[in-house]
């Protein structure tokens, strides 16, 4: 494996290197270069946010296996995960754009196919991002689970949360970028609050032993026992679902060709290991009665486990920072990507730079819209919320897998950038691509064998939906997008390397 080294150049020097090399896939520089590798780092940090994923899907983790579950599902995952992250950083070194996936789908696609293709992962990989949602019980928590949020109530938190989050991510890139590490810091003292606090404050009728937290198989499902441990991968798979956002930011980072994938590494990496170290710290100290956590009110493992060991006060402590998550950075950027080349209905008024911050504002309302009309099937119950979860990964595990394969089977030649592995490409990715799609198919299994509508695993029709609605898109006769859609389109002009004034003018709004 090799990565070059960063040559003792000047910043400026760099912005231009960055820039030649964005006008060489064929895009003009038009979003800030604010962002240095540690802010980057951040923000990749921050969007895994390991203490508030696994809070998310601890509920579809200790079903499947109990400890054995958290501690060596996770391990055993985090494994195969890291190859995704390899091949894909590879990729993003080549070519760092905002439009990732879907333009290195295209670039290295069959020209028979290229341009459904790219269109396809486009919108998977959007619709697994605006899927990254959660709820919260805070309410619940404060009134002892005397007083149980409505779905109504539930909904109207979500949407509060996503205003602040828009807000955040419509923020200038410098003040962006400045806030990471202190979003570093928050997540950091989460996680380290908890690896300590939890073992100390636990009461001895929730301590495990070290053979029940590395051993004790409980499997609360009706499938086999190997089977069942292979679902409680979806927790470790959906808190590293987001591993390309750095991708999605590279055309506002400094160095891009090299401090994208290296954000890809570090930020899974520490996921994985991270993570790992956490449900270890978990299984101490959970308590040895998994169902009891499972069947409880709260309707939340990670508040019932709070609640037995730090109290009502305690819990609401921890509860109010694991709430604090960002996703509308990286998929507004990716809906910038996609307008830029018209993919969407609304490209028109999406592709547009907001004269005040410098960034895609009309890209983050329309993200946070999508977000919260998909928010909506919390009225649907908790079936309709796990098919959520499982869409998430599955959606991404499609538009990473595509690009992946497209390099090396699509017929056209790939030129590595500063990282690469070498010999160890090929291998990496291929048990990338197996791993991914085992997983989809494994995710699209419902909860137990032979299900009733009440435990249906609805994300097979919700996942098939989409893709259907997509390449309906796309075929419709006459106004379909194989009519009009070309792939990324070039915002360059060979004659001129400097910003048109008018075609400037075009892109940025009040």
């Amino acid at each position: 494996m090799s990565s070059t080294e960063d040559a003792p150049v000047t910043t400026k020097a760099k912005l231009s290197s960055d820039k030649e090399l964005l006008a060489s896939l064929g895009y003009r520089q038009e979003l800030k270069q604010d962002f240095s590798l540690l802010q980057l780092l951040g923000l990749g940090f921050s969007i895994t946010g390991i203490v508030q994923s696994i809070t998310s899907v601890l509920v579809y983790a200790l079903p499947y296996g109990g400890a054995v579950g958290l501690v060596w599902g996770w391990g055993t995952c985090s494994v195969f995960v890291m190859t995704i992250a390899f091949a894909m950083a590879e990729l993003a070194s080549s070519a760092p754009t905002s439009g990732g996936l879907y333009y290195w789908t295209f670039k290295y696609s069959s020209p028979r196919y290229r341009k459904v293709a790219s269109w396809v992962v486009g919108y998977t990989n959007s619709v697994g991002y605006i899927a990254g949602v959660s709820g919260w019980t805070a309410v619940s928590i404060g009134t002892d689970g005397t007083y149980i949020p409505t779905s109504g109530q539930t909904f109207g938190v979500f949407c509060g949360l996503l205003l602040l989050h828009s807000l955040v991510a419509s923020l200038a890139t410098s003040t962006l970028a400045k806030i990471q590490p202190y979003s570093i810091i928050l997540n950091i003292l989460l996680f380290v609050a908890l690896l300590i606090a939890l073992p100390v404050a636990t009461p001895s009728e929730f301590k495990n032993s070290a053979s029940f937290a590395f051993g004790n198989f409980k499997n609360l499902s009706l499938w086999p026992s190997g089977f069942a441990f292979m679902l409680s991968w979806l927790a470790p798979a959906w808190t590293m679902g987001a591993m390309d956002a750095g991708v999605h930011i590279s055309e506002e980072v400094k160095n891009a060709s090299l401090n994208v994938p290296r954000t890809i590494i570090v930020s899974t990496a520490l996921g994985c290991v991270l993570g790992w170290a956490l449900n270890i710290t978990l299984a101490f100290n959970m308590g040895p009665d998994t169902a009891a956590i499972l069947s409880d009110p709260v309707g939340q493992p990670m508040v019932t486990i709070l609640l037995n060991s730090f109290g009502k006060r305690g819990a609401l402590v921890v509860w109010s920072f694991i709430i604090l998550t960002v996703y509308l950075v990286t998929v507004s950027r990716q809906t910038f990507a996609l307008s830029r080349d018209g993919a969407l209905p609304p490209s028109r008024y999406l592709y547009k730079i907001n004269r005040t911050t410098g960034t895609p504002v009309n890209c983050v309302i329309f993200c946070a819209f999508c977000a919260m009309l998909l928010g909506l099937l919390t009225f649907a119950g908790p079936v309709a919320i796990a098919a959520i979860f499982s869409m998430g990964v599955v959606c991404q595990y499609i538009s990473y897998s595509l690009p992946i394969a497209a390099r090396f089977f699509g017929g056209s030649t790939f030129v590595p950038g500063p990282f690469y592995m070498g010999k160890l490409s090929a291998p990496v990715a291929y048990v990338a691509l197996l791993f991914m799609a085992f997983m989809v198919l494994v995710l699209l299994f419902p909860t137990n064998p032979g299900p009733t509508s009440a435990d249906m695993n609805y994300s097979v029709a919700v996942v098939g939906g989409i893709i259907s609605l997509c390449l309906t898109y796309y075929f419709f006769p006459v106004y379909g997008g194989r009519y009009w859609f070309t792939g990324p389109v070039k915002t360059t002009r060979a004659t001129d390397s400097k910003p048109d004034s008018l075609y400037e003018k075009e892109m940025i709004t009040n």
